[in-house]
């Protein structure tokens, strides 16, 4: 029997919450949330419970589930359209500002911390300091949550949601159906079908790949974002200090000087540790991250080097791509390799005696000491370290031959669909949003396009 609903939100994270919560304020609405994934109380990872080996779960409970990625990421709010997204390019510079003013006061009154980092008058100098080393500071406010704060809020937002929508759990959507250009419904794993009028596609990161080929199959013109390759750096956390106790967000970005990429740091985590998510879909891949959290900090501070490629075409695959880069580094390595800054400058592979003996303790424990030159391309490699030589100027310390290199991270926000400025695909009725349609990079960008696609539908359902 298939069932009618007014909107169907397909994915769990904070985009598909968003646009929830916006759509629950008006009466009369029939609303399902479709989750692959399980409750937020009941996302576990076996390895970092027991301390063991990434087993590669058929979906790893990092990135699925309710709350999305980002309930276990490091919960940092960005709050400002010039990075997390693209966002601005659809709605515009000053629309963008005040709806992450909108979507940051719903985060306070969930429980988000009051503490706003990245403001005030040090930022200038820290700003100059970096133009010194050739590196361009943007500061951004930072509201911070951590970890396990971040999880709290979310559980919070779902606590208030689920009286209010029909949801189904652990429920994989498969195809979507459209008709004469409009879109119909859904159909999910083991046959059921869900019909619709609105249907707002957040699959998150992980559910890139899936929506990149539903996209395909329904001939929708797709368009590729620049690919963000790159690694985890692990340093001690006096080294980021003066940065990271007043902007905790430090986002630098440099220009390589042997071939003109662009290379930016990302995901600051002060006293944070490394993590390894499996991630890709059906296809999956093992990943690094890192996260902290507002309680438990270790001695190290770790980020992410990016470095960004616009590829031109007939390059239309850039998952595919980011998955091949991550596939060798797990064929090298059996999940996450790991090497010494000073190795890798010196052409030879870390052993576990040489991180052994160095000066900073690697929070992930099942990282294989290796060679990421074996992984990443010599042009990415070069970006990195030339970026690293650059922050030595502003933080002394990060280019010790100490500094951990962890590989590889890669980021799947790579293609996304024509969307209007409304972020509806070319088929009528069907929203595409969030890091998973390509439009945003982090939580408070996930969340605005969520509310975003929820106030088009209530316009045009005049509700």
């Amino acid at each position: 029997m298939t069932r009618k609903y007014d909107v169907i939100i397909v994915g769990g994270g904070p985009a598909a919450i968003f646009a929830a919560l916006e759509l629950s304020q008006a009466s009369g609405l029939r609303i399902l949330l479709i989750e692959k994934g399980r409750d937020i109380d009941k996302r576990q990872c076996p390895a970092r419970d027991t301390g063991g080996s990434c087993i590669s779960c058929s979906l790893c409970n990092l990135v699925c589930g309710l709350g999305g990625a980002g309930a276990f990421s490091d919960g940092k709010l960005t709050l400002t359209s010039r990075v997390g997204g693209r966002l601005s390019d659809y709605l515009g510079e000053s629309q963008t500002e005040a709806l992450i003013g909108y979507a940051d006061n719903i985060y306070l009154g969930f429980g988000a911390p009051d503490k706003l980092y990245g403001t005030g008058k040090k930022v200038g100098p820290l700003r100059e300091k970096a133009k010194l080393a050739g590196l361009k500071l943007v500061p951004v406010p930072v509201r911070h949550l951590g970890t396990d704060h971040c999880r709290l809020v979310l559980k919070a937002m779902w606590d208030y949601l689920s009286p209010r929508i029909e949801y189904r759990l652990e429920t994989e959507a498969c195809n979507i159906s459209v008709n004469g250009g409009k879109v119909r419904g859904v159909e999910v794993e083991g046959g059921d079908k869900f019909d619709c009028d609105y249907l707002i596609l957040a699959p998150g990161r992980e559910g890139a790949d899936w929506l990149t080929n539903e996209a395909e199959r329904l001939g929708l013109t797709m368009h590729s974002n620049p690919v963000d390759v790159g690694v985890r750096v692990e340093v001690p956390a006096t080294v980021m200090a003066e940065l990271t106790n007043y902007l905790y967000e430090s986002k630098l970005e440099f220009m390589s000087k042997s071939f003109d990429d662009r290379v930016r740091t990302f995901c600051m985590c002060p006293g944070g540790e490394v993590i390894m998510e499996s991630t890709g879909g059906s296809d999956p891949v093992i990943t690094v991250n890192g996260h902290s959290y507002a309680e438990r900090k270790t001695d190290n501070t770790n980020f992410a080097l990016l470095v960004s490629t616009a590829f031109t075409k007939p390059f239309n695959q850039p998952i595919a791509y980011g998955k091949y880069l991550a596939r060798l580094a797990n064929i090298l390595s059996g999940g996450v390799l790991l090497q010494r800054l000073g190795d890798l400058k010196k052409g030879r592979r870390s052993t576990p005696e040489r991180i052994k003996r160095g000066l900073v303790t690697p929070t992930l424990k099942d990282a294989t000491p290796g060679d990421l030159s074996f992984a990443l391309p010599y042009r990415y490699l070069t970006g990195i370290v030339e970026m690293l030589q650059a922050m030595d100027k502003l933080a002394p310390g990060v280019a010790s031959p100490h500094t951990l290199l962890y590989g590889i991270e890669v980021k799947f926000y790579s293609s996304r669909p024509e969307l209007s400025p409304g972020l509806e695909t070319e088929v009528s009725n069907m929203f595409a949003v969030g890091d998973g349609a390509g439009v945003s990079r982090g939580l408070i960008q996930a969340s605005v396009s969520g509310v975003v696609a929820a106030r088009e539908i209530l316009k045009r359902s005049k509700r």
